[in-house]
């Protein structure tokens, strides 16, 4: 089956990234073809600096190889090196009702966070929609609250089959992971756009640091304390091996452990899982020709498959170039 996802090179990645997005990324290379895409015509809703969107798009590309994504079995790709996925927004966006854009509820929180409501991220579910119809994607792995966006997409290659009369763009569906909702220091979704994300690859003093500042209720050290309740225990969860959390689990339950201890713990784990990548990731840095090189080649293969579903989307909606224009 092919799968299909991106993220969005719009600061530095978080944990919530990893657990959310990127472990299965590398979880799945070894079971499907994938593509995944640095998401840079996204990220201009939010970056608008061109040396530093340049910089964040490479910086995602190091951070997925230093994770462990194998460009031999993958694509790694930017965004912007398939522009057809832009021409196919515009074609949906034609087969699309403005209702349907003004219920994304992605859209409707991140303008309640005061980022500036501009027509890209009005439409952002549109150019999503194409990321993923472009290449025909089975499979789209993402968290609980992205879940719409994809409901979204399966809508409109329903409408351009029917308006068109032709079985043009596959129907993609969801595959959810475990990490539903990544909670960050504050307690809400770890975002980069909230402020409250732990950085993937931050000095270790630096993570822990972090990790000491989330959000916490006040009960004393000897007071039994919920799990499921606390940000602080929802990330062990992710992290952590099954035996040390249940471990951790009796031990809030049972009491007489405070929160500073719970977040130690937490700050061991996420420099075991993360300190090996971090020295891989300072290696690939050293080299950015090897990054480009990987990068370059994932996007031709990428767009080879999006020219031909390109092709079949014209010639169903009757569209006409000259030749060679898209050669």
């Amino acid at each position: 089956m092919r799968v299909l996802s991106g993220i969005q090179s719009s600061g530095r990645l978080h944990l919530g990234n990893y657990l959310g997005a990127m472990k299965q990324h590398i979880e799945l290379q070894n079971e499907h073809e994938c593509f995944f895409f640095i998401a840079n015509y996204h990220s201009l809703t939010t970056v608008q600096d061109p040396p530093l969107l340049r910089q964040y798009t490479h910086d995602v590309a190091l951070d997925y190889l230093a994770l462990g994504l194998d460009p031999n079995k993958v694509n790694l790709f930017r965004q912007s090196d398939v522009p057809e996925v832009t021409e196919l927004a515009w074609i949906l966006s034609t087969v699309t009702g403005k209702g349907l854009l003004e219920r994304a509820t992605s859209y409707k929180d991140k303008v309640a966070k005061d980022i500036p409501a501009s027509m890209g991220l009005f439409s952002y579910p549109l150019l999503m929609a194409a990321d993923i119809l472009i290449y025909r994607s089975d499979l789209v792995p993402v968290g609980k609250d992205q879940v719409q966006h994809i409901e979204m997409a399966q809508d409109m290659a329903v409408h351009f089959n029917t308006t068109f009369g032709r079985e043009v763009l596959k129907r993609p569906e969801p595959k959810l992971n475990d990490a539903l909702v990544v909670p960050g220091i504050d307690g809400q979704k770890m975002s980069k756009s909230y402020g409250n994300a732990i950085n993937l690859f931050d000095p270790p003093a630096d993570t822990k640091k972090r990790i000491m500042s989330i959000k916490t209720d006040s009960k004393p050290v000897a007071d039994p304390k919920d799990p499921e309740t606390c940000s602080v225990f929802a990330l062990y969860r992710l992290m952590g091996l099954p035996e040390e959390v249940a471990a951790l689990r009796e031990r809030y339950t049972r009491g007489g452990m405070g929160y500073g201890e719970a977040k130690t713990l937490l700050a061991e784990v996420v420099e075991r899982v993360l300190g090996p990548a971090r020295v891989r990731r300072t290696k690939l840095a050293a080299d950015p020709d090897y990054v480009e090189d990987v990068l370059t080649t994932a996007g031709r293969r990428a767009r080879a498959v999006a020219r031909e579903v390109m092709a079949d989307v014209r010639d169903a909606c009757g569209i006409v170039t000259a030749k060679g224009t898209h050669g």
